[in-house]
């Protein structure tokens, strides 16, 4: 038995077809491109089915006073106006000649569309020299404000000391005002202000306000005395503190802008390098402390360690023995070799200045210094209590590493040590110690040294 195929269009697409094709000027492209189906010679053979006297075939004489609906005028002028096929083409499909599509375009569109595209009469030498004069002074302008920006700049570079890349959208009301000032003589206040984009308003403000001269003149001087007497290491809470003594009160953020206008920077520190750690070569006590580095009385919890500090003429080493309660630093002891007479000589000192009934908790790394025989003999005669951190944990002995750090960071890092002897190096850090004890101010303390 055969099968027979399913037709593709239904009888209701046909006949709706068939009706568009009627009722718009029986055009088979028209009908096909607007419904989207089916090709000319499958449309012309429904409507030969369906109405066989209505199926309008051309020959050689074309009528040209066929009428045909508005619409199909329409579209056949866009289909012309787009140029997807040949002009010949649209009319073939539509029945007419190429002259009355033509036609029908000039009666839909017009000869406005076409203004644009037609050739414009050639100006007079007048209207050219006058183009061209036009067009001098606009580019008279541009240089003018091109080399006003220029001079700009140089400006910044030269009274503010900016970088020569800078920007004018970086500058600061203040700094333009001070350019704007100075160029006065050389371009009108109302350009240079509008290519610095600076309000007239806020150039009078800056302007007075630089004129009437710097109200913290007094705070800079004092401010940079301070630093550099104090190793340069002082932040902005410690020279705030410091100009609070003095009597000059101003906020910390004042400070701050100051600091950073007068180039007051303080070093950063630097990664640690030595370690005294030489295996478990014996039994290590219990971390008593557990990170409490805080104490209720001098004399009851000590810290020690070991610091190295590289310098072109060798090395030094010291060794201290911080007291928790205050952060002072109770004895020390320098040395160009890093062995145990380093740690029983400062480990002497310190128990020297012992009261009768004082026994201090030792805190220490488990570095080989605080584990060999002269260092136990001398901790067990002076009745002390032995603390040692955990095995690598810098952590443990946190206060002590923080001594480290400060006196590195304002004494020994961001300066020049190479025409420094060892001897000489020792003296400074000995001073820098005795001035930490007695003059240098801790916030933790109320702005007051140990």
């Amino acid at each position: 038995k055969a099968i027979r195929r399913k037709p593709r269009y239904s009888d209701v697409q046909k006949q709706a077809a068939v009706e568009h094709y009627l009722n718009h000027g029986c055009c088979l492209a028209f009908t096909s491109r607007t419904l989207g189906y089916p090709c000319s010679d499958v449309l012309a053979r429904w409507v030969n089915e369906r109405h066989p006297d209505r199926r309008l075939i051309f020959t050689s004489t074309i009528n040209q006073n066929a009428p045909f609906e508005p619409e199909v005028k329409r579209q056949a002028v866009m289909a012309l106006s787009t140029r997807h096929v040949p002009a010949r083409e649209i009319a073939m499909n539509i029945g007419i000649s190429r002259t009355v599509l033509y036609k029908w375009k000039d009666e839909i569109i017009g000869d406005e569309a076409y203004q644009s595209m037609r050739k414009h009469e050639r100006p007079s030498l007048t209207e050219e020299r006058d183009a061209l004069r036009e067009e001098v002074n606009r580019l008279n302008k541009e240089i003018r404000r091109q080399q006003m920006e220029l001079d700009i700049l140089k400006k910044a570079e030269e009274i503010i000391k900016k970088d020569p890349g800078i920007s004018v959208s970086t500058l600061t009301n203040r700094e333009k005002t001070q350019i704007a000032d100075v160029l006065r003589d050389s371009y009108p206040l109302t350009e240079l202000l509008r290519v610095l984009v600076l309000a007239r308003s806020s150039f009078f403000y800056h302007r007075t306000a630089l004129r009437s001269g710097d109200k913290y003149a007094t705070v800079r001087i004092a401010m940079t005395e301070i630093f550099n007497g104090n190793y340069r290491c002082y932040g902005y809470r410690r020279l705030h503190a410091m100009l609070r003594h003095k009597g000059l009160r101003l906020s910390e953020k004042v400070v701050r802008r100051l600091m950073v206008e007068e180039q007051l920077v303080v070093s950063r520190s630097r990664r640690r390098r030595y370690s005294s750690y030489c295996g478990e070569i014996g039994p290590a006590p219990d971390n008593l402390l557990a990170r409490d580095f805080k104490a209720a009385q001098p004399n009851q919890k000590w810290l020690t360690d070991i610091t190295e500090f590289q310098l072109p003429a060798g090395k030094v080493w010291l060794s201290p023995v911080v007291d928790c309660f205050d952060g002072k630093v109770v004895s020390w002891s320098l040395s160009t070799r890093p062995d145990a007479e380093l740690a029983n000589t400062m480990l002497e000192s310190a128990i020297g200045t012992l009261n009768a009934g004082d026994r201090p908790v030792i805190h220490s790394d488990r570095g080989g210094h605080y584990r060999w025989p002269g260092w136990l003999a001398r901790v067990n005669a002076a009745g002390l209590i032995r603390s040692m951190s955990r095995k690598g944990c810098s952590p443990d002995n946190a206060a002590c590493e923080g001594f480290f750090g400060r006196l590195k960071t304002e004494m020994y890092y961001g300066r020049e040590w190479s025409n420094v002897t060892l001897e000489n190096f020792m003296q400074h850090v000995d001073a820098y110690i005795r001035w930490y004890n007695e003059r240098r101010i801790k916030l933790s303390l109320g702005a007051v040294s140990p």
